[in-house]
């Protein structure tokens, strides 16, 4: 009797304890939500990688599926850290119809390899950094993809915009996915390097 007690006072202690994390996560969101005005974080501790992560979030079965085919799991599954600007499903489908089945044939796996890693930075840049970087550096700041071409990043409208070696442009949607290695930001359009 008395060990069943002491289990459900520690199932509740623990509850009481998740809820409370859960509500200072959102007042850190909502903070830099007012000062940065973008979406809503929906960070959360993980204890996945940022492979592990995407896969279980059905916004990036796309892009699960382009790093795969592109081999790039074993590189995101590594220490890190990283920052992947990570396309959505809806990012990927304004792409010309045909575009992803085509690069996702064993012939393109060099070509999706290289748009991928233009989507991934090294180091942990949560969206307070960016931001940070953005401000201090004149209102924008460019970062050395993995791909090895530059990316561009800027605040329009108060929301952090990427530009590409091409001129396209991708904004921030969802930010500080958080993973073992690094964080993950939802973007809603796949940006392109230079060929």
């Amino acid at each position: 009797m008395k060990l069943t007690n002491l289990f459900t006072a520690l199932v509740f202690l623990g509850l009481a304890l998740s809820v409370n994390a859960q509500s200072d996560q959102q007042l850190a969101s909502a903070s830099l939500t007012q000062t940065a005005v973008l979406q809503p974080s929906t960070s959360q501790v993980m204890s996945d990688d940022i492979i592990g992560v995407a896969a279980s979030d059905k916004r990036f079965a796309t892009l699960v599926a382009a790093v795969k085919a592109a081999d790039l799991v074993e590189t995101l599954q590594g220490d890190g850290p990283f920052t992947v600007f990570a396309p959505t499903n809806s990012a990927f489908d304004k792409l010309p119809k045909g575009t992803i089945a085509t690069l996702l044939k064993e012939e393109n796996k060099d070509k999706i390899a290289s748009i991928l890693a233009y989507h991934v930075i090294p180091g942990e840049w949560t969206a307070a950094k960016i931001i940070e970087n953005i401000e201090s550096n004149g209102g924008g700041f460019m970062a050395t993809t993995l791909q090895g071409q530059p990316i561009y990043a800027s605040l329009v409208d108060g929301k952090v915009v990427l530009q590409d070696a091409n001129g396209g442009s991708s904004t921030i949607t969802v930010t500080d996915i958080e993973a073992t290695n690094g964080v993950i930001h939802a973007i809603d359009t796949v940006v392109l390097p230079k060929e």
